[in-house]
This record gives C-alpha cells, structure tokens and sequence, in this order.
C-alpha cells in the first residue's frame, strides 16, 4: 500500500497545480498558454518532457550494444535545437499560430494542411500509446501484479488521472507540471546512480574516472563508414531529429509557442537544447555502472533487471522516475493531439464544448490502443508501429521544407498522395538495399523520406507565388 500512497502524493502535487493553473481557463489557456509562461520554466521542463518513460528504461542499456556512440546523435541535437530556435520559431511567431500545421494551410494549400495534421496525429497517437504501454507493462510488474490490481484497472486509473489534471488548464498546466516531474526524474536517477556507486564501493569521483576508462565509454566512431555508429551519420541524423520531431511536431513546440515574445522562445529552446546533452549522458553513464557492477541485462532490461534484485530502495526512486517521465511524455501528447484536432482537423479553435468532448475521447481511445497492444502482446507489432512513426515524420519535413525553401506552389490535390507514397517508396529502398547489399538504414531514412517528398512536390508543382492565406486559415491561426 506504500507505493500506492507514493503514487497518490504525487498525483495530489500535480492535481494541486494544475487547480492553481486551470483558474478561468479558456481555450486560449487551453492551446497557447495565454502567452504568458516564463522562458525558463519551458525550458527547464522541457528536457524532463522529452526523456519518455520508455528513454528512463532504454538509454542505459544502450551501453551493452553500441557504448556512448548514443551522445553522437545527441551532438547534433544541439545544432538542430539552434536551427529549430532561429528558422523555424520566427516563422511561427511571426504568423501568431497556435499549431504549426496551420502555417502549411497559409504557404501550401488546404489538402497539404490537412495532410501534415493527419499526418501528425496518426504519429503522436501510435507513438505515444506504444511508450505509454510499454510503461504501464513495467509499472505493473514491479508494482501492481503483487496488489492484485488487474492490468485494465492500472491503465483506465493513469489515463482518467492524466485527464483529469489536463483538461482545464492544457498546456499552460502542462508548463509547470512538467518543472515538477523533471525534477522528480532527475532526481530518481540521480539516487540510482548514487545506489549503484555505493554498491561497487567507489566514491563519486573514482566512480567518474571508472566510466571514462571503461571500455563502454566509447562516443564517436569516425573510421566506419559502413557503420549505423558511424559520427558523420549520426550526428547529421541527430541535427534532423530534432527539426521533424521538436520544430516539425505539435506536441514538442506547443509549450515553446507559449513563451511571451520571440526571443524568450528562442532562449527557452537554446538552452534546454545545451542541457539535453548532459542529460543523456547520465543516463548513459548509468549503464556503464551497471555493466561494471555484473549486471548481465541487455538493451530494455539492464536497469530493470537491477531494479528487480535491489528491493525498496531501488524501487522507489525508479517508480518515481519512470511515472515521472512517462507522465510527462503522456499528457503533453494527449494535449497537443486535442489541440490539432480542434484547430486542424475541425477549424473550431474557440469551440470550448468540442475542446472538451475531443481531449475526453482522445483520452478514451488512448486506453482503448494501449488495451489492444496488450491483447496482441507482441514484440514485433510493437517494433512495427514504432518503424511506421518513423517513417510518417519523413513527409512533414518535405511538406515544411518546401514551403520554406521555394516559391513554388505544388499542385495541392496531389499532396495527400505525395505524401503516402514517399514513405512505401523509402521502405521498399530499405528493403532492396538489405537484400542487395546487406545494408540497413538507420536514423539517415528519415532525410530520404523528407527528400523523396521535397522532390516530387517540386516536380508537380508551378512558379506561382506563394498563396495569400485562405479565410479558413486565416481562422484556425
């Protein structure tokens, strides 16, 4: 019943704060913040928003398979937090949108504007609903299988809490719950690490030198071309990450629209860019710890595993830290993906009931997704969806990328099509590539999706100039 009591302390916290946020709430709180919420809260809860619950569990067992190399890509996050704070952040705040798709509507036409929202809620969806279960399968093993609670139960209680604490106040909420729960987060890992450092018999500064003397310490490959670890690889891959999945995707820039003026949103997105690179490294530098410790897990089940044998002491920062960031990652998710289908889907940004009605149901079928993945329980279903919301970011960064870099106009009726094609067309090069040459791509697929629509927008399109915005869009802005 301890853990049970943890938990319920902490939703108060985050029921309490969102009753203080949620006063006289409108759609406006609700979608944009009001435009009122200080640079560096943003920033400061952004990077706990970006560490998924599914991150807290993988990223130390990273170690086992490819070492450090994982901090190559997050090199070039840096650079794509820069490109995303000084190219993309002027084009929204100059347009004053409250979703970003909206700006696809102004350049590109209607059906390229409904395309680039579906084809984001069909990715935030899928996405968030598989690291959301995969959460929940964890949580219930370590906690509630040994309270008797049945698997539905554990997921109708976590979503109907998330709901409860996001539907009045939405983002601007979602602002300072996100400060709390990164604080909790780090902090539970930061206990863990100070756990395993106590049971190898170090002091923090031998254990620091152990990590860097440690064979798993490796970060950059520079001499493998062939290699997925190769540097240029994964540094390039990681500048593109960041544009498509941050500055390309509703639910990471809906917090960063909500900073005052221009200028505090680019400070918010620099420096929680900066800070997202030691933040991995700790969690990195865990699963070094853990392999020097004997821990024989690999990937997913490094940490676990020792969660497993280390009793209550481990257990509770982990719960604490694994509800921290799942929680984070979840409710944002559940609130941009209300937000795009109010705003995008259906044009009605100052209908209150349809804000309400849509961000109940969109909760109601996240329980119902995570249900299904648990009654396929399948791996490899699993490993799919995750390869499909990869392959779905390609066309938005084709879509945003030819808006912005051209003055042509594409014919619009063609988009819906341009952009469904791109990603079979990617998937079956992969697949031919294997089957040729052995060689699978990695993170580089994603750049060959945004190319391969880039250029077939270009081909069927005109030298007109860009379209004045439509009423419509004008609206929904």
């Amino acid at each position: 019943m301890w853990m049970i009591a943890i938990i319920l302390g902490y939703f108060a916290v985050l029921f309490a704060i969102s009753r203080l946020t949620a006063r006289r709430a409108t759609n406006d709180t609700f979608f944009r913040g009001n435009r009122q919420s200080p640079w560096y809260m943003v920033a400061f809860g952004m990077v706990g928003a970006s560490i998924s619950g599914v991150t807290f569990v993988s990223v130390p067992g990273m170690v086992t398979s490819i070492d450090m190399t994982y901090m190559q890509t997050c090199l070039g996050f840096i650079l794509g937090y820069f490109a995303v704070a000084f190219i993309l952040l002027p084009l929204y705040y100059r347009l004053n949108l409250t979703t970003i798709y909206s700006y696809l509507g102004k350049r590109l036409g209607p059906r390229a504007y409904k395309t680039g929202a579906s084809f984001f809620l069909l990715s935030k969806m899928t996405g968030a609903v598989v690291r959301f279960y995969v959460v929940c399968m964890i949580l219930q093993q370590f906690v509630f299988d040994e309270m008797g609670i049945p698997f539905v139960v554990t997921v109708s209680a976590m979503v109907t809490l998330i709901w409860l604490y996001t539907r009045g106040g939405g983002i601007k909420t979602l602002v300072w719950t996100d400060t709390f729960q990164t604080i909790c987060l780090f902090s539970a890992l930061l206990l863990i690490i100070y756990k395993v450092v106590g049971e190898l018999g170090m002091a923090i500064p031998e254990a620091v030198s152990a990590i860097a003397a440690d064979e798993h310490s490796r970060m950059f490959v520079m001499d493998d071309w062939v290699s997925k670890q190769n540097f240029w690889k994964q540094f390039l891959s990681g500048v593109f990450i960041v544009i498509v999945m941050t500055g390309l995707d509703q639910d990471m820039m809906q917090k960063n629209l909500t900073c005052k003026t221009l200028k505090e949103a680019q400070k918010d997105m620099c420096t929680y860019g900066v800070a997202f690179v030691p933040a991995n490294l700790l969690f990195l530098s865990l699963g070094v710890l853990l392999v020097m410790l004997g821990e024989t897990g690999v990937s997913d089940t490094l940490l676990p595993g020792f969660v497993q044998r280390s009793g209550l002491s481990v257990l509770i920062p982990f719960t604490i830290g694994i509800v921290a960031a799942s929680f984070s990652s979840a409710d944002s998710a559940l609130t941009s993906l209300t937000t795009s289908y109010c705003v995008d889907i259906r044009g009605r940004a100052g209908d209150e009931q349809l804000r309400k009605r849509a961000h109940l149901g969109i909760s109601i079928l996240f329980v119902l997704m995570i249900l299904l993945f648990r009654l396929l329980n399948s791996t490899s279903v699993i490993d799919a969806i995750y390869t499909i919301c990869g392959y779905t970011y390609g066309p938005l960064l084709g879509l945003f990328a030819f808006g912005m870099l051209t003055k042509r106009m594409p014919r619009d009726r063609y988009v819906p099509y341009i952009c469904i094609a791109s990603p079979l067309l990617c998937y079956a090069i992969d697949e031919i590539t294997w089957h040729l040459a052995g060689y699978r791509f990695g993170y580089e697929l994603l750049m060959m999706n945004g190319a391969l629509t880039f250029l077939a927008l270009f081909v069927l399109s005109s030298a007109n100039s860009p379209r004045t915005p439509s009423a419509e869009c004008q609206t929904v802005s």
